[in-house]
C-alpha cells in the first residue's frame, strides 16, 4: 500500500488519568505530548492538525473519548488491540512507542476499526452484562452453600435449586454459634444474588417487549433453543447484524470458525478461534446443544412463533433439520459431544444471521 504523504495519524495511548499523543505523517514525527484524561485538553491538542486521522485502542476507558472527538468533527476510530500488528521480538513497550506506532499505522490504514455501539446499544449491553455478571456470582455462592452443607455431612434434596431444596436449607440448623453464623450468611449471599438477578431479568424482560430491539428479539426466539435472554445477549453483543456481509464473516467474529496454519500444499486446522464475544459465543454453543433433539414444534416454541413472518419460520425449521443431520453424522463417526455442539454452533450462528438480517444464508 503506498502511504498518501498528506495524510496525518495520531495515534493516542489512552489510560485512565493520562493520554499519549504523537502525530506522524509520511514517517517523519510531527509532535508528540503527554495529557490529563480530559477531553477537552485533547481536542485543544488537534486543533494543530484539523485534518488528521485519530484512532485509540479499545480498553476500559470505553467510548467517551471517541463520542466527543466525533461530536466536535474529528475524524476519530478506535482500533482492536488485538489487531495491531508488532514486531516479532519487540519487548519494549511505552506509551510514547504505543502512540508513535498507532500513529504511523493508522496513516497508512493497516489498523482495523471497531464497531461503537450508540449509547442505548452500550446501555442494554451493560444491563445483559450485569446479569452475566449476577449469574456468575449465583453460581459461586451456590457452590460454597453446598460444599458447606457436605463439609457438615449433610445432604441437599432434588438435583437443582429450586422451591423445595430452598424450603430444607431454611430448616437446617447448627450446635456451634461459629457454624450457624457461617451457614447463614452463605445462605444470605444465595438469596440476595437471587433478587439481584429477579430485578435484572424484569427490566431485560421489559426491553425485550418494548425495547429498540424487540422485533429482532422476536424473529430470534422463533430458533429453537433462543429465548428471550438468549436473543437479548446477542442483540446486546453484536450490535448492528448487517455490518457482516455473509454469514461466515459473523461465524468469525464470535470466534467459532478454527484456526488454521496452512502453508503451500499443507493445509491443518485447528481449534476454533475463540476471538470476539464471549458471551455470544456461549449463548449460541449453549443453544446449539438443542439439535441432540429430533426438530420439532413443542407448545412454548410455538407460542413464540405466533405472528412471525412465515419465511423467519420457515428458516427456523430449516435450521433444526440441518443442525440435527449434523448433530447425528458427527455422532456416527465418533466425534465427542463438545466438539459436536461446537460445530454445529457455528451453522447456529449462521442462522441467526440470515434471520437477523433477513438474507438468505451466504457463508463467503
Amino acid at each position: 500500500m503506498v502511504e498518501d504523504r498528506r495524510t496525518v495519524g495520531v495515534g493516542l495511548d489512552v489510560h485512565k488519568s493520562s493520554v499519549r499523543l504523537a502525530a506522524v505523517s509520511s514517517g517523519e514525527l510531527l509532535g508528540e505530548v503527554s495529557l490529563p484524561y480530559d477531553h477537552e485538553a485533547v481536542e485543544r491538542e488537534l486543533g494543530a492538525w484539523p485534518d488528521a486521522r485519530v484512532c485509540y485502542e479499545a480498553g476500559p476507558t470505553g467510548f467517551g473519548l471517541y463520542r466527543h472527538l466525533v461530536a466536535a468533527g474529528v475524524d476519530c476510530v478506535v482500533v482492536a488491540p488485538g489487531l495491531v500488528p508488532s514486531k516479532p521480538g519487540d519487548r519494549v513497550k511505552t506509551d510514547k512507542r504505543d502512540a508513535r506506532r498507532l500513529a504511523a499505522l493508522h496513516a497508512g490504514g493497516l489498523l482495523t476499526a471497531i464497531f461503537v455501539p450508540s449509547p442505548e446499544q452500550e446501555a442494554l449491553r451493560d444491563l445483559v452484562r450485569a446479569r452475566e455478571d449476577a449469574r456468575l456470582d449465583r453460581m459461586r455462592a451456590r457452590h460454597r452453600l453446598g460444599k458447606f452443607i457436605l463439609r457438615h455431612d449433610r445432604r441437599m434434596p432434588t438435583t437443582c435449586w429450586g422451591v423445595t431444596r430452598r424450603a430444607w436449607l431454611g430448616r437446617q440448623a447448627f450446635e456451634l454459634p461459629g457454624q450457624q453464623q457461617a451457614f447463614d450468611d452463605y445462605l444470605f449471599a444465595v438469596d440476595q444474588v437471587d433478587r439481584r438477578i429477579e430485578g435484572l431479568e424484569a427490566e431485560l424482560s421489559r426491553l425485550a417487549k418494548d425495547g429498540p430491539h424487540r422485533e429482532l428479539i422476536a424473529r430470534l426466539r422463533c430458533i429453537r433453543g433462543i429465548d428471550t435472554l438468549t436473543a437479548l445477549g446477542l442483540a446486546a453483543e453484536v450490535g448492528d447484524f448487517t455490518r457482516f456481509r455473509t454469514a461466515a464473516q459473523f461465524m468469525g467474529f464470535v470466534g467459532l470458525v478454527p484456526s488454521e496454519r496452512s502453508s503451500g500444499e499443507s493445509r491443518r486446522q485447528g481449534s476454533i478461534t475463540r476471538a470476539g464475544s464471549a458471551h455470544a459465543r456461549r449463548l449460541l454453543v449453549e443453544s446449539a446443544w438443542h439439535a441432540r433433539r429430533r426438530p420439532t414444534v413443542g407448545y412454548e416454541l410455538g407460542r413464540r412463533h405466533r405472528g412471525q413472518d412465515p419465511a423467519v419460520l420457515e428458516r427456523a425449521w430449516r435450521c433444526q433439520q440441518r443442525l440435527h443431520r449434523r448433530w447425528q453424522r458427527m455422532a456416527g463417526r465418533g466425534k465427542p459431544s463438545q466438539k459436536i455442539v461446537v460445530a454445529c454452533a457455528r451453522e447456529l450462528a449462521g442462522f441467526v444471521w440470515a434471520i437477523a438480517t433477513d438474507q438468505p444464508m451466504r457463508t463467503r
